[in-house]
């Protein structure tokens, strides 16, 4: 083993043991032993990614790729930083490295790549919501993430590209990618709301009304599943949702509005959709 690779390898250990600052002083040290090696800038570069130092993730991800240009994790790490900074020029040359069909321009990249789950606060919760990918790196919550997640349903999310566990949609497992930091925060605003007496399908019908209105919303006794550490961030399997529902007994009906009168224009237009004419008390989440 070389110089070089023996103080690469003693940097990935110092990180996996949480002394990043002598993990970046021994990359950096690896990188001097050997400069024309991409391996330590891409690592050096992955350490800064998951710091939210995008100027020195970008900045090393480059140095990596002028040394190896055929790495994608490489490339798709630079686009992570470069959208991030708002380096679009930047980004549409790396994810177009990455063999990802960007439409034409300059500017920001916002196109329909469908719908994703994205994990939130993946270090600590780890709720999973259902977003709206714009962008190889970027997508806009379209779930009402529950209060403690400190998200809003249109929060647009820079998310990691690296898959972490899966889920169904329409019978397909898709990836699950986890939320690396919130670019814009929404306008929207979460609510809870009290509709005592109403029946599971009138309750449900509240997504469809939100949707053609512009806003959200959700019944999370129906919607929100609860998972084990090690099936989140693998494949779940049912038994969970009834082992740890117990968790949080108190799942309600969501809404996601940007004000008191668009919530207002939302529950008539539920009332007159589902036919529901009982008391209906509205909370705001503070968030």
């Amino acid at each position: 083993m070389t110089e070089a690779e023996e103080l690469n390898e003693r940097a990935r250990e110092l990180d996996r043991l949480g002394d990043v600052d002598a993990a970046i002083s021994t990359y950096r040290a690896a990188i001097s032993a050997d400069p024309t090696w991409s391996v330590p800038w891409y690592n050096l570069g992955l350490l800064h990614k998951y710091r939210l130092e995008w100027s020195e993730s970008a900045r090393c991800n480059a140095e990596a790729a002028r040394r190896d240009d055929s790495d994608e994790a490489t490339w798709w790490n630079l686009g992570i930083a470069a959208t991030a900074l708002g380096d679009w020029p930047q980004a549409r040359e790396a994810w177009t490295r990455c063999g990802i069909n960007i439409p034409k321009g300059s500017g920001p990249i916002v196109a329909n790549y469908g719908l994703t789950p994205i994990r939130l606060q993946p270090q600590t919760r780890g709720e999973v919501v259902w977003c709206e990918r714009i962008d190889p790196a970027r997508a806009i919550v379209r779930n009402i993430p529950l209060p403690e997640s400190d998200h809003l349903f249109g929060d647009l999310l820079l998310h990691d590209g690296a898959p972490n566990g899966t889920r169904l949609r329409n019978g397909v497992e898709v990836p699950v990618f986890d939320a690396l930091a919130c670019i814009a925060r929404s306008e929207y605003r979460t609510y809870i709301l009290d509709v005592p007496g109403s029946s599971e399908e009138q309750r449900a019908s509240i997504g469809d009304v939100a949707a053609e209105l512009g806003m959200g919303g959700e019944d999370w006794s129906q919607s929100v599943s609860f998972l084990c550490r090690k099936c989140s961030v693998g494949s779940p399997h049912a038994s969970h949702d009834s082992e740890l529902r117990g968790e949080r007994p108190d799942l309600a009906v969501a809404a996601a509005a940007r004000n008191e009168r668009e919530l207002g224009r939302l529950i008539e237009a539920w009332r007159h959709h589902s036919g529901y004419d009982g008391y209906v008390g509205t909370q705001l989440v503070d968030v």
